[in-house]
């Protein structure tokens, strides 16, 4: 269960020093923002003594330094502290490991148009930029189709967004949900209303001929392709809304914004995997906002809510269903953001720390590395930027082993694989 922070999220801003030290040197650098943090209703909720401390189990690997989150991302300090999320630090694109000298001098390679929206949601995705046919969910998804995890392969990838790369695999495309179902032709289910009445059923049939494209016939490629799409999605359609009509209610209430609404769809879908005729299925939701150049302190704490309050009532809601330990739940964004300030947001950066949310999850745990609040450091780019200390693919190959990938299966879905640590990160 991808959820991609659309925009670029500022790591800097939700996983935060706590150690007096690290703290002070922070708040020195960032000291415009967190006084506007500090003029909000309410106050500062970056002030050191309300943030929310975390005491991983791997506390030593840090040498003294401590983390925290913010207040807004209390429903994640809970699962983080009962073993059920981690936080993966400064994961992002690269081609191989880079040190800072090798991306300084252009020595060693770099991912393509570093610091484009497009071009690193693309790499995130696929690990390569913008044009990109294959995302690494969809190569997941071909993987354990090939191998008769389901039957139905129309349901393996689902969106709520649309034509996502990330779930575009070889012999997988991505099937778009709507908040509450499939869309449906209003005509056509307007004469289904009234079948009763002899004209209603005779242009209700006429429709539905229509849109089967019944009486089309055509030697051209392109026609039939489209016909042949505008048929399959009817029926598909009406296949997913016929199963959903049997879903469970969740007593889970999930949040009213858009995030939730989503992962409400999402948990709904799930729970009618069975007639559905799938066991295995990845699913990608967004939430835009985060390019956060400006107007930060203002914005930021109603990302994060959306964020904490999301993901909780999704994870409550497969404990549900009985699924905690057969859902995983991880973030990604198009990059991370500086450290440095530009008045009153930030800007474009590289590596940033995610989360990865379930029971399968080895949590209360930070894995990788958490480099330091400040300037000039091994994995400074500039500014505050973080050079990635962990690929995407190292990121990603936990997942597909949990989800049932062979090695020459993972070595498909994340060509660059090769390039890194054999030694995988073990968070799940």
């Amino acid at each position: 269960m991808c959820i991609f922070l659309l925009g670029g999220l500022d790591t800097h801003d939700v996983l935060l020093p706590y150690d007096q030290a690290s703290y002070d040197r922070y708040a020195e650098i960032r000291a415009p923002l967190l006084a506007q943090y500090a003029a909000m209703s309410g106050g500062s909720t970056r002030a050191r003594d309300r943030l929310l401390p975390l005491v991983p189990d791997n506390a030593a690997n840090f040498g003294g330094r401590q983390f925290a989150l913010t207040e807004e991302m209390s429903g994640i300090k809970g699962l983080f502290d009962s073993g059920n999320a981690a936080i993966i630090g400064n994961v992002g694109p690269l081609i191989q490991p880079l040190t800072k000298t090798e991306f300084d001098t252009e020595s060693a390679p770099a991912p393509k148009r570093l610091f484009s929206h497009n071009d690193q949601q693309s790499t995130w995705m696929s690990s390569q930029p913008e044009g990109a046919m294959y995302g690494w969910g969809g190569r997941f998804a071909d993987a354990v189709l090939n191998a008769g995890a389901n039957s139905n392969s129309e349901f393996t990838t689902i969106t709520s967004l649309g034509n996502e790369l990330f779930l575009t695999g070889e012999n997988v495309k991505p099937y778009q949900i709507g908040l509450n179902g499939a869309i449906e032709i209003d005509a056509l289910e307007f004469f289904e209303g009234n079948r009763s009445d002899p004209n209603g059923e005779i242009i209700y049939q006429k429709l539905r001929n229509h849109f089967e494209a019944m009486d089309f016939v055509s030697s051209n490629l392109v026609e039939r392709d489209i016909v042949s799409t505008m048929n399959d999605a009817l029926t598909t359609n009406e296949a997913f809304n016929a199963a959903l009509d049997t879903a469970q209610s969740f007593t889970t209430p999930f949040p009213e914004h858009f995030l939730g609404q989503q992962l409400r769809a999402v948990a709904n879908t799930i729970s009618v995997r069975d007639a559905l005729l799938t066991q295995r299925q990845v699913f990608f939701v967004a939430l835009g906002g985060f390019d956060t150049h400006s107007n930060q302190a203002a914005d930021m704490p109603g990302l994060q809510t959306q964020i904490d309050t999301g993901i909780v009532a999704f994870y409550q809601a497969m404990q549900e269903l009985g699924l905690g330990s057969n859902v995983t739940t991880f973030t990604a964004s198009d990059f991370g953001r500086t450290l440095a300030i530009n008045g009153d947001g930030t800007d474009h950066g590289w590596g940033s720390h995610h989360l990865v949310v379930g029971d399968a999850v080895q949590g209360r745990n930070i894995y990788g590395q958490i480099p330091a609040y400040d300037f000039g450091h091994a994995q400074d780019a500039g500014s505050g930027r973080l050079i990635p200390t962990t690929a995407v693919e190292q990121f990603a190959a936990p997942l597909g082993r949990w989800f049932g990938l062979n090695d020459a299966e993972l070595a498909v879905s994340l060509p660059n694989l090769s390039a890194f640590s054999s030694s995988p990160l073990a968070y799940i």
